[in-house]
């Protein structure tokens, strides 16, 4: 397979497997209500009503738009404005029939299948022949003062980026940007090592003096290590520090300052990134069942939850150790998608679903590396298993070009 071929289109091509489900007829509606409208959420959303004909779909955010995190640290940096990555939902409502309500979800009956949430000043019940959870993440918050309107995670896209960008900006010369990576796992694998880039990138530049601190909870870089370790150790060498294994503490907030297990840092800015775990309706609703407590235990086959098989969760809040990205809630929602097709029609799923994860990190503000990771489900696990693996010798400038094509194939195949 080319791979560039692959990359630029990879959000539209894993939409192909199961195309021939839209030939069956529906002789009923049954309903799918759906909670978290990223792109785990508006993906099932839409192909449910592409290849499930007559099915009720109903999409409950609580939020009127969704700002995606595929290239929002470029708005961090101010090359992209904040709504180059504003993702709304009127297309899934007027091209694909799906019903979007704007509210909180504050409880669900599984007995009943029931979601009872408040649009809104009105409290209203939603029925359900199958539930889909996409919330994405929380966070945990760490020990201390912490608090995110001191020191930004910037890890939700929307008003945090614009205030991570403010203070970046406000940075004198001779400053110290201070980030974290949390431990693994967390949203978006290559994510803050890119932030990391970025940043040093736009210092370089426009910051003369001023220094990058990165404080990784793990012992290593956890994605794209080769590209993401020249980067740090040959482009940045002369401003970026990293600090692999500095575990977290505590965090006070009021004086930007961050405490580990290599030390005590303070900075000009402090973007402090907190462990995640699954949505709040996830734990909730008490199916964040992994060993840790912190994720969902789930299906692959169909991603239902190992304790209702009618709700299936989906995304960052899924633990079946496939990584958590825009990209891989995309690959997911369509293998549900088309297991509760299946499932309508009184079949099983699919035996032998697929996913795929692809992404584009910029190095500096023209060149842009990529990284690509397939999954099959193997029987014997009955778990998805990695089968490839790929990424970029090297950042260029055209990855960076078609790091803006990829995004826009994404937003396109997930929300349009």
């Amino acid at each position: 397979m080319n791979r560039r071929h692959f990359l630029q289109f990879a959000g539209l091509a894993s939409a192909c497997f199961a195309l021939p489900r839209a030939l069956r007829a529906q002789t009923a509606a049954p309903r799918v209500v759906i909670v978290g409208g990223g792109f785990a959420g508006a993906t099932v959303a839409k192909y449910l009503k592409l290849w499930g004909g007559n099915i009720d779909v109903t999409l409950i955010d609580r939020n009127a738009a969704h700002y995606a995190c595929i290239l929002s640290n470029l708005v961090v940096t101010g090359q992209i404005p904040l709504d180059r990555v504003k993702l709304g939902y009127s297309d899934l409502q007027t091209k694909r029939g799906v019903h979007f309500h704007q509210g909180e979800v504050l409880e669900i009956d599984p007995a009943a299948r029931e979601v009872v949430a408040k649009i809104g000043s009105s409290t209203n019940v939603f029925p359900y022949d199958h539930l889909v959870l996409a919330p994405g993440i929380e966070f945990i918050a760490p020990a201390g003062d912490y608090r995110e309107d001191l020191t930004p995670h910037a890890w939700k896209a929307g008003p945090q980026t614009l205030l991570l960008k403010q203070q970046l900006s406000a940075m004198s010369n001779r400053g110290t940007f201070v980030m974290n990576i949390p431990k693994s796992p967390y949203r978006c694998p290559p994510g803050p090592y890119e932030r990391a880039c970025v940043v040093a990138d736009y210092i370089k530049r426009k910051k003369s003096g001023a220094r990058v601190i990165v404080l990784d909870a793990n012992t290593s870089i956890q994605a794209e290590p080769t590209t993401f370790g020249r980067a740090f150790n040959e482009t940045y060498r002369s401003l970026l520090t990293y600090v692999p294994g500095a575990e977290v503490s505590s965090v006070v907030s009021s004086s930007r300052t961050v405490i580990t297990s290599k030390g005590s840092f303070t900075g000009s800015v402090l973007n402090f990134i907190p462990n995640q775990r699954a949505g709040e309706i996830v734990t909730k609703a008490g199916l964040a069942n992994d060993p840790t407590g912190r994720w969902a235990l789930v299906n692959p086959l169909n991603y239902a939850s190992t304790l209702y098989p009618e709700i299936h969760i989906l995304g960052d809040s899924q633990g079946t150790g496939q990584p958590k990205s825009g990209h891989m809630a995309n690959s997911q929602a369509k293998v549900c998608a088309d297991a509760i097709i299946r499932d309508f029609h009184g079949e099983a799923p699919d035996p032998a679903p697929a996913t795929s994860s692809a992404c584009f990190s910029p190095i500096t503000s023209t060149k842009a590396s990529w990284l690509s990771a397939s999954f099959q489900y193997s029987p014997v696990t009955a778990s998805m298993v990695r089968v490839d693996l790929g990424e970029a010798h090297e950042p260029t400038s055209d990855g960076f070009q078609q790091m803006y094509q990829w995004a826009d194939n994404i937003f396109a195949d997930s929300f349009g």
